[in-house]
């Protein structure tokens, strides 16, 4: 997680459910072989590529796990929404 976005992260109330989360505030730092999030967690533990508050774990199936002060929970892709372009009336003829 970028550090400006973590500092906001750190400080909003915890929230249970689905984190929602924006790429644009990511930035992929590595991979590490682990059977879950907890066993990433412990090997990166004491490493300078220690987990912080608010990283983000992805599976090789996509599936996200954000790191909170509670443990690590669900968390999803926000995907902006492409606007569709409204079609223009041509010139009118009578």
């Amino acid at each position: 997680m970028k550090d400006h976005v973590r500092a906001r992260f750190r400080n909003a109330p915890h929230t249970s459910g689905e984190s929602p989360a924006k790429l644009i505030d990511y930035v992929e730092s590595g991979k590490v072989e682990a059977a879950n999030a907890y066993e990433a967690w412990e090997s990166l533990r004491g490493s300078e590529d220690a987990l912080q508050v608010g990283d983000l774990l992805e599976t090789e199936l996509g599936a996200l796990k954000i790191y909170k002060y509670v443990g690590f929970e669900d968390a999803k892709w926000i995907v902006p929404e492409t606007p569709v372009p409204q079609p223009t009336a041509g010139p009118s003829t009578l």
